[in-house]
């Protein structure tokens, strides 16, 4: 019995220390579209993408990052922590990430559907890094392509406000709305 209970007292203080991965965002959005989108995140389903997202959140470097590419009818792309916010280049926003290496894809048989928040990438499955997209309609083309990393269960209304971008590609180019805060919860 006493080994059990000193067992258990080291798992409980090793999840303390460790600091037991958050389980979600609160994200603060202005602009066009106003108000608070939470979002569940999925731990065990991308324990990887889901560590670099609530780091960069805890970071700040979310904060006052644009939704830089909208695609009506398809999805919200954000998170362009080197070059989607007002004080860089923002032309070249969408082509940038932090300032950690990128991560291997973590792809699952969770499907993309609305309010569905998956991470980008490059043409490299293992190129994902800190932008991350919410989904406005389900894309089943995108499954077992694109890591999925939680879902929105508070707000959609407010992704659906975002401003749309032009063109094929949904490039936003003037006055994009922008995370304002993003803030770790448990």
């Amino acid at each position: 019995m006493r080994k059990t209970l000193t067992a258990c007292s080291l798992l409980l203080a090793l999840a303390a220390t460790t600091g037991a991965h958050a389980t979600g965002l609160q994200i603060e959005v202005a602009g066009e579209a106003n108000g608070t989108v939470k979002i569940d995140l999925f731990e065990d389903v991308a324990p990887g993408h889901v560590e670099r997202i609530t780091t960069l959140a805890e970071r700040g470097s979310y904060d006052d990052v644009f939704f830089h590419r909208v695609i009506e009818g398809f999805m919200a792309q954000t998170g362009d922590v080197q070059y989607g916010r007002a004080d860089a280049d923002f032309f070249r926003a969408g082509s940038g990430d932090s300032d950690l290496p990128d991560l291997k894809a973590e792809f699952s048989d969770r499907p993309f559907e609305r309010g569905t928040v998956g991470m980008a990438r490059a043409a490299d499955p293992d190129s994902g890094n800190s932008q991350f997209f919410i989904m406005f309609a389900p894309a089943p083309h995108l499954e077992g392509e694109y890591t999925v990393v939680g879902e929105v269960t508070e707000g959609m209304e407010v992704i659906d406000a975002i401003k749309r971008g032009e063109g094929r590609g949904g490039a936003v180019r003037d006055k994009p709305d922008l995370m304002k805060s993003v803030t770790v919860t448990e």
